[in-house]
């Protein structure tokens, strides 16, 4: 028998094909329309799921969430219904901080800049100016787990001086912990955000932490937009407070501030850190096998267990 599946929110093309070949697929139209016999329910991590859809759903025993974050998503009312709650938290760990990474060069080394300058055709006329050298120098990485940590391979593997925070220690871990955000942002050439979400990590990158890394810094956000406080980033990214930044996320996705499109230290990107051939191909085998999983009582992994 073919399982119906409720889409939560708007997903992206290739899943919605790859769902559609398999299972009856429904919207949630209107939203507040209950859906009694729904065993399944698709969302993305940025749309999340709460008590109010869970309630609408008394057959829900599987949300399927395409992303690593689970902010959004109510855990424990998951939980209490007992609605397992799949995510994608490994898939795109590659490919993501490898994005992290050259939004870094980018941001430095004034990649896009540069691109601009010779399209303008000043390139005949006038000298590029200069970018800012990364080998030797020191990079902090806020949030060490999966994503963090093969950011700070990658800072390591250039030479750079890997240092970390987050909300405790890692013994585990070889790079330096500092526990808190502004020394590290002190000490650091390049602060890379890499730390959930959340309530407990709303615009911890302030103004002070800004003023901390200093107008020779970088800041790479490829975390959520939520992380910093937006407005402090522009004023001091057109102070030059800061050197630049590389963002993937913004405060408001895709409306963000239309102050960052006149500034030329910033670099750009549409949330796009995870999209490659090969992660948006792994995202959707990992979604259909979990799905797959619940439909044959197979273990999975549940973060709401």
């Amino acid at each position: 028998m073919t399982e119906t599946i409720l889409l939560l929110s708007t997903i992206p093309a290739d899943l919605r094909a790859a769902l559609a070949a398999r299972y009856t697929l429904v919207e949630d139209k209107p939203a507040e329309a209950t859906h009694p016999g729904i065993r399944v329910a698709v969302t993305m991590a940025l749309a999340g799921a709460g008590e109010a859809q869970f309630a609408r759903l008394p057959d829900l025993g599987l949300l399927s969430s395409q992303g690593a974050g689970l902010e959004r998503i109510d855990l424990p009312a998951a939980a209490r219904r007992g609605i397992a709650v799949a995510y994608t938290p490994d898939v795109m760990t590659e490919d993501v901080a490898d994005a992290a990474i050259g939004l870094m060069y980018a941001a430095a080394r004034r990649v896009a800049e540069a691109d601009r300058f010779v399209r303008a055709g000043r390139w005949n006329s006038e000298r590029m100016g200069l970018g800012i050298s990364l080998h030797r120098k020191a990079a902090g990485i806020v949030g060490l787990g999966r994503i963090g940590q093969a950011i700070a391979r990658r800072c390591a593997g250039l030479g750079m001086d890997v240092a970390w925070t987050g909300p405790r220690a890692r013994p585990d871990q070889p790079w330096p912990y500092i526990a808190d955000l502004r020394a590290l942002a002190e000490r650091s050439d390049v602060l890379i955000l890499a730390t959930p979400g959340g309530a407990g990590t709303d615009r911890m990158v302030d103004a002070g932490v800004l003023a901390a890394l200093g107008p020779r810094g970088v800041l790479v956000n490829i975390a959520r937009g939520s992380v910093v406080d937006e407005a402090a980033l522009l004023d001091a990214l057109e102070s030059r407070g800061i050197a630049g930044a590389g963002l993937d996320v913004f405060a408001r996705e895709p409306g963000l501030d239309a102050r960052f499109l006149a500034l030329d230290n910033v670099v750009l990107a549409p949330h796009s850190a995870s999209l490659t051939i090969e992660t948006r191909a792994a995202l959707v085998a990992r979604i259909i096998d979990d799905i797959e999983a619940f439909r044959a009582g197979r273990p999975f992994v549940n973060a709401a267990a």
